[in-house]
């Protein structure tokens, strides 16, 4: 057995890091939106390097929980037991701002919202406009509430705030902001597991809602500048190929069929456009037990099939199945899922030299040298999406998603009418 870990720096976690004498009378630390509500789950990027925790900024807390993963699962780490380590840049673990959170009454498809108003973003903010010879900028108030759809709104319609020179700045600082912190945490996480033979992944999230209007409201809120002449994840890829992490995307089910019209949705298209010469792993978003989603999780781990004669040219590094319960544990559930993987290794007979899976692993190395922000913001660059197959060639159903994933399908869009 091998085992993938997970290390979120989440709200449970904080509890046992942070004094709760620190915690309590500065609210700030929080992510904050417009109207001042506070999201626990994650502190603000702002304060990574703020001495605010009894003598301690953010990053020296997130190193010393690293640190003592480290030395507490030494015995497995040295057996070679665990062999990735996801590493926290967020909410849910993933690298982004809590932009859509259901605890404060967001719901599916809504654009969701800023969170930089906490009083330390607001500062540096007023800082870097100022620099940029624009004082008089100001975080916007005009893009709307979380359950908005984008025309709704000043900053997000068509030819709104968000297309001016103003907004461009915002949206490239916020966006900034989150690619310098993901840096700063996993050049922490390889120092402290430089050597192990492991893999370092991170997680970006599949914001597919909105994903096929120009202004991709969802994403940008979430942090992710990606338009339609702007490439909002390549930089992202970039910047995790320097300390050789894996990039650990999500909504590898789905199909654009299956979503509301109203939402605006391509996930399809949205895990096509990843990719930047970086290893790329995925998992999927719901729970799903049907062949129609494992044949789409199929074509997005092999895009262009199987090799016969060796190494397929475009696969993932690895599928994360979520997830083990007892719906999947249920006989005719468990006898598709039996398929699926049974395809994923290409109707092959188990193999336990990882060798063969191109799974090489090595010590992990140093951190290359650091790139600069302009260089990873040259990969901003629009460029054309990788070509993907149709359909997949090892189809769990039998081909064309099989009458069962047919009617799954089917079912799915009817219950989706009354969402």
């Amino acid at each position: 057995m091998q085992v993938a870990t997970s290390l979120s720096y989440q709200e449970t976690m904080l509890k046992n890091y942070v004094p709760i004498f620190v915690m309590l009378p500065t609210p700030d630390i929080f992510y904050t939106n417009l109207k001042g509500n506070r999201n626990p789950e994650y502190l603000t990027l702002a304060v990574d390097n703020l001495r605010l925790f009894d003598g301690r900024t953010a990053v020296e807390i997130y190193s010393d929980y690293m640190k003592s993963f480290r030395e507490n699962m030494s015995d497995f780490l040295e057996t070679g037991l665990i062999i990735d380590i996801e590493v926290g840049l967020g909410p849910a673990g993933e690298l982004r701002y809590p932009s859509y959170p259901e605890s404060q009454g967001w719901a599916f498809p809504g654009i969701g919202e800023f969170q930089c108003y906490d009083k330390y973003l607001q500062a540096e903010f007023k800082e870097a406009a100022t620099v940029a010879g624009h004082p008089e900028w100001a975080l916007p108030v005009n893009a709307g509430e979380y359950n908005d759809t984008p025309e709704s709104s000043g900053f997000f319609r068509s030819n709104g705030t968000y297309v001016t020179e103003k907004g461009k700045f915002f949206l490239t600082w916020y966006s900034n902001k989150l690619l310098i912190h993901g840096d700063q945490i996993l050049d922490e996480a390889n120092k402290v597991f430089e050597g192990c033979k492991l893999k370092l992944a991170a997680k970006v999230s599949g914001i597919h809602w909105w994903y096929e209007v120009d202004n991709h409201a969802a994403e940008l809120t979430a942090g992710y500048y990606n338009v339609k002449d702007r490439d909002g994840y390549r930089p992202i890829a970039r910047m995790l190929s320097r300390h050789h992490a894996i990039l650990n995307f999500t909504c590898l089910e789905m199909r654009n069929s299956e979503q509301s019209a109203d939402a605006k949705s391509a996930p399809q298209e949205l895990v096509q456009q990843v990719g930047e010469n970086i290893e790329v792993a995925g998992e999927n978003a719901l729970s799903r037990y049907d062949s129609v989603a494992y044949d789409q999780i199929l074509l997005n781990a092999r895009p262009n099939g199987i090799n016969k004669d060796g190494q397929p040219k475009l696969r993932m590094y690895g599928v994360t199945f979520l997830r083990l319960s007892d719906e999947l544990l249920q006989k005719t559930n468990l006898d598709t899922f039996k398929i699926f993987v049974k395809k994923m290794h290409a109707d092959q007979d188990y193999c336990p030299d990882p060798e063969k899976y191109n799974h090489h692993l090595g010590p992990l190395k140093q951190s290359k040298p650091e790139i600069s922000i302009e260089d990873l913001l040259e990969a901003t660059k629009a460029v054309e999406p990788i070509p993907w197959d149709k359909e997949t060639d090892m189809s769990v159903s039998g081909g064309a998603g099989g009458l069962g994933g047919l009617l799954s399908n089917l079912i799915r869009k009817i219950f989706s009418l009354f969402k």
